[in-house]
């Protein structure tokens, strides 16, 4: 008796200081919100000049999510089909990639996508945008451009560019339409009947996308898969479950969701028989393969289901909803956590509150253990570790300067391939089609001609060390062999781009062949050399390797 009148007020104590922490915590919200509100009208009244209060406010609000996780965004009522992208894959516009080339100073065409309105249109890359019905583009920037070229689906403007390889000004009337970002990008058989299939984003639908290439892959005589998901930053968690469902039983938990409020918790399971249980399937995985893009390589690791290759994954494992807001915004909302068929969790950043807000990477030696369906051991946070890494080549330096928008001032990359593409009215197909070493010979002349110059990073690390060297007094001593290695270190921008001669030319090449056959072509021409691909399809045609790696034996 005397226990249980013992266990009664142990609970109520309990109740008590829970109530009591609610009070103080309703107590603390409402008394900072009072001092914020106080705060504004004081500004508003008193302040020297006139406050926008949109522009105030909403920094305000922009920093408060700041100090939360990257993923909690406000979107006011003219940024909401931003919101409905980020969910759909879907936009009104023209469907092409635009960019900024920075020796004319001029937004200009970069990609179109098949069978959009801006390739129906007969627009190029390298075409320069010069205005957009009587709105002049000439001193604007990519995103003031892409905001005109973007409007309702089946409204029509008037397009005027100028074309680079011949200097011809063109009028080109566009009527917009709803523009879906490609998902499945490209799949197909590869040699001894392994299929591939690369998949960029999780949008509405796409599990249907990647149903039906599968099964039209499996009618052709495929044996075995490989499901690209590198590179893909994640979005709806029901089509990445429906995914895992494509290979695994009806009735399978995938996914939990857990947070704070208990009827935002969500259990996801399958819900219909797979199209293919047994057939061996490998997925590809990179550090930005992120969230739904984890919910469906990590619980096809769980499940046993496929072996994973590449590098460990990005390590997102929040889940966001959206809110409706007063005045037509919306608010997204980071409200859960998910849990894959293991029980881990895979986030890899602790994102802390206090003092505005900081990240804190969990280390491995902090990560607990779980165990697959055949007991393999597998990790929480730090995304997914791969039951077979493999790392793939690094971009050099020069070969970022190169190919990123804006670094080069001279387009040297850009210009060429402009000139290549208005030379050559077609080319081999994708899967053979490389730079000649004729052609990159006159490539690198251009570059070498150019005045192109990049940042040696050995060179400024040096300068660095002599700078610390001199302040603690050890250069003297050592002058003879600082001197020696700056001689060493010394760039040669020729031998540059002869040592790094295969990855330059695989960047040509990537971009020439999206102007002949769009995305689908560039991620075909993209296998070629692939080192994590290669791995991929040696483990699928070793049927004994492949049942070993996921059945644990060591």
């Amino acid at each position: 008796m005397k226990h249980i009148f013992l266990t009664f007020v142990a609970c109520m104590l309990s109740l008590t200081v829970m109530a009591q922490v609610d009070d103080d915590h309703y107590f603390e919200v409402k008394k900072q919100l009072d001092i914020f509100n106080t705060i504004y009208k004081n500004l508003d009244m008193l302040y020297v000049d006139t406050l926008d209060a949109k522009e105030v406010i909403g920094t305000g609000i922009d920093a408060m999510l700041k100090s939360l996780d990257p993923y909690t965004e406000y979107f006011p009522e003219e940024e909401a089909d931003n919101l409905k992208e980020i969910y759909t894959g879907k936009f009104a516009g023209i469907g092409a990639l635009i960019r900024y080339n920075a020796k004319l100073k001029r937004v200009v065409i970069d990609e179109p996508y098949e069978g959009m309105p801006a390739d129906k249109a007969g627009l190029k890359k390298g075409d320069i945008i010069l205005s957009i019905d009587d709105s002049l583009m000439t001193d604007k920037d990519v995103s003031y451009v892409s905001s005109h070229l973007r409007g309702e689906p089946g409204t029509t403007f008037m397009l005027k560019i100028q074309r680079p390889s011949t200097g011809k000004k063109m009028q080109i009337k566009i009527t917009r339409k709803v523009i879906q970002t490609p998902t499945v990008t490209y799949y197909g058989l590869r040699p001894d009947n392994i299929g591939y299939l690369h998949l960029s984003q999780f949008t509405e639908d796409c599990s249907k996308e990647v149903r039906n290439a599968f099964i039209e892959m499996k009618e052709k005589g495929m044996k075995g898969m490989v499901l690209d998901l590198r590179g893909n930053g994640g979005g709806s968690e029901a089509e990445a479950v429906k995914i895992v469902n494509l290979f695994v039983p009806k009735g399978i938990l995938i996914v939990s969701n857990r947070g704070k409020m208990g009827r935002s918790n969500r259990d996801y399971s399958t819900t219909t028989e797979p199209v293919d249980s047994l057939m061996p399937v490998v997925v590809l995985v990179d550090d930005m393969t992120a969230s739904a893009s984890e919910i469906t390589s990590g619980a096809l690791q769980d499940l046993d289901r496929a072996v994973i290759v590449g590098t460990r994954t990005y390590g997102k494992g929040l889940v966001q909803i959206s809110l409706d807001l007063p005045y037509n915004g919306n608010l997204k909302l980071t409200t859960n956590k998910y849990y894959i068929p293991s029980g881990r969790c895979i986030q890899a950043i602790d994102y802390k509150h206090s003092k505005g807000g900081y990240t804190e990477h969990i280390p491995d030696s902090l990560t607990k253990v779980f165990y697959t369906a055949h007991g393999r051991e597998v990790r929480d946070g730090g995304g997914i570790k791969p039951d077979v890494i493999i790392e793939s080549d690094s971009l050099s330096n020069i070969g970022y300067y190169l190919a990123t928008s804006g670094l080069d001032s001279t387009e040297v990359m850009l210009n060429y391939e402009i000139d290549y593409i208005a030379k050559h009215p077609t080319i081999a197909k994708p899967s053979e089609f490389s730079i000649s070493d004729t052609d990159y010979e006159d490539f690198k002349q251009r570059v070498l001609a150019s005045g192109f110059t990049y940042d040696r990073e050995s060179e400024k690390y040096l300068k660095n060390l002599v700078k610390l060297a001199k302040f603690e007094g050890y250069y003297e001593d050592a002058k003879n062999e600082f001197e020696s290695l700056e001689k060493k270190l010394t760039h040669n921008l020729a031998k540059d781009l002869d040592f790094h001669k295969q990855q330059i030319k695989r960047l040509l090449a990537s971009d020439i062949v999206a102007a002949y056959y769009y995305q689908r072509g560039t991620i075909e021409n993209s296998l070629i050399g692939d080192k994590q691909m290669e791995e991929a399809c040696r483990i699928l045609n070793n049927r004994q390797e492949y049942d070993k790696i996921l059945s644990g034996v060591k």
